[in-house]
């Protein structure tokens, strides 16, 4: 007879209770706030129904942490934040306390280790980005790299409170879109086929793989030159690179043909207008490492209108849809052309994109 009875403990999986790494401030007042204010750049007051209150102080991070980066910001969590930070969606690393004067202390040690305070609020925030050639085997290019030189020219913007509201970037190694809807988007593409290397593919690449991978079937067995190899359907390929991860011998990335496209307008939230998908306003522009200048002097220009017409609170995509398109590149002084219109065959303009009810 089976015995049912259990002898062991059952482990759990999964991820741990999230409010074991909430501040002891902000567990105790949980969902029980009166209000909030930012006193400077980067520095949140809260203040609770019953007179708690916590600062908050936020920086930015390279998100590319090392290893001694991560026991330097612990170190100051420990010295000044009772031991509690949370890193932000964006990476950006925030430190709270419930001892005013531990702000202007946490000020200093975090600009004396590189990582300026701010990205809150009514400024540019961190750039989120993708793996890029850290991880990813798709990228047309280095995204850390671009975040790199376009934050250094950002980081008076990223570091004061003088826009008409948060501006949210990120950079995508590939068509793939890894950053998301953001307000501007620089998006690495990828435009030519792949260049396939018939005399080893056979040889080093799981071709029923390689033909599954391709998202719209336009990769087909062939032999050539005597050896089983594969060979793609110039008219179908859209140039996302996704055989190259699956198949070395297929390369994609390309130093001349690789390009860079921002997009712009996206929103995630549902605050004051439903979300939104971005459009294109620039594309072709060369992959020019080390600094890219190509693409910080289109940010730069997009930055700037959007600085000198928005209203305050107003999201880059509000702005767009209140002056129009039109005016829109004129401002920019950006150029239009055909190919950034949206002619694809099964667009749709009726998703029901957000919460809000219609009837």
């Amino acid at each position: 007879m089976m015995n049912t009875k259990r002898t062991w403990k059952t482990v759990e999986s999964g991820p741990r209770d999230y409010q074991e790494a909430l501040h002891p401030v902000v567990r105790k007042n949980y969902g029980k706030w009166h209000y909030h204010e930012m006193l400077k750049p980067g520095v949140l007051k809260h203040v609770a129904e019953n007179g708690d209150i916590l600062f908050t102080v936020r920086a930015g991070t390279p998100r590319q942490d090392s290893v001694d980066l991560i026991r330097r910001i612990c170190d100051i969590a420990d010295k000044y934040a009772d031991g509690y930070l949370r890193f932000t969606v964006r990476n950006n690393v925030e430190f709270m306390t419930s001892d005013e004067t531990n702000v202007e202390l946490l000020i200093k040690e975090l600009t004396a280790i590189g990582l300026p305070v701010g990205g809150a609020g009514p400024c540019v925030s961190a750039i989120a980005h993708t793996q890029g050639w850290l991880h990813c085997d798709i990228p047309a290019t280095d995204a850390s790299g671009v975040v790199k030189a376009l934050m250094d020219s950002l980081i008076d913007d990223f570091k004061s409170l003088r826009m008409p509201s948060k501006v949210r970037l990120s950079t995508s190694c590939c068509a793939i879109n890894c950053g998301g809807q953001v307000d501007i988007a620089i998006v690495v593409k990828h435009t030519r086929p792949p260049r396939i290397n018939h005399e080893i593919l056979g040889n080093i690449c799981e071709m029923p793989k390689v033909v599954a991978r391709c998202p719209v079937a336009a990769i087909r067995p062939e032999v050539v030159n005597d050896k089983p190899s594969l060979i793609v359907d110039n008219d179908k390929c859209m140039y996302c690179g996704a055989c190259f991860g699956a198949c070395p011998a297929m390369e994609i990335n390309h130093p001349e043909h690789s390009k860079f496209a921002i997009w712009v307008g996206g929103k995630n939230s549902n605050a004051r207008s439903k979300p939104s998908v971005m459009s294109l306003v620039a594309h072709n522009l060369p992959n020019n490492p080390p600094r890219w200048p190509e693409v910080t002097q289109v940010v730069g220009q997009i930055l700037a209108a959007f600085k000198k017409e928005g209203r305050p609170w107003e999201r880059m995509g509000e702005w767009i849809a209140r002056v129009g398109w039109k005016h829109f590149f004129e401002a920019t002084g950006l150029v239009f052309d055909k190919d950034m219109i949206d002619s694809y065959r099964h667009a749709r303009t009726t998703f029901n994109q957000s919460a809000h009810l219609r009837f």
